[in-house]
């Protein structure tokens, strides 16, 4: 991953990792304006649908977050869902989301 801040691909490796660990569709980490990260994935039950980034940052926010420095998502798909960015942007105006494949490698990042 050249060309990224240490603290960015922090966030790519700990989305790949969550991804990888449960076979998730996405994985997604974010960093809190406190340089504190969370981590989490997809979550696909009956009950309740959420992205990896709205997980990632529904656990920022229960952990008492006020806002979002960065976040990141590593999916096979080729975009950012919506209701990704809408939570990050819930968070901050201008947090960038680095959306990565699933080998890691930062695609696009999204402002």
């Amino acid at each position: 991953m050249p060309d990224l801040d240490p603290e960015d691909e922090k966030l790519v490796i700990l989305a790949r990792s969550t991804r990888a660990r449960i076979q998730a569709a996405e994985g997604a980490a974010v960093r809190d304006t406190d340089g504190r990260t969370y981590a989490a994935a997809t979550i696909d039950l009956p009950s309740l649908k959420l992205t990896a980034v709205q997980a990632a940052v529904a656990a920022a926010v229960s952990s008492g977050a006020e806002g979002l420095e960065a976040a990141a998502i590593v999916t096979a798909e080729p975009f950012v869902p919506e209701a990704s960015m809408q939570a990050v942007r819930d968070m901050a105006d201008d947090a960038p989301v680095l959306r990565a494949d699933p080998a890691g490698e930062v695609q696009e990042t999204v402002r």
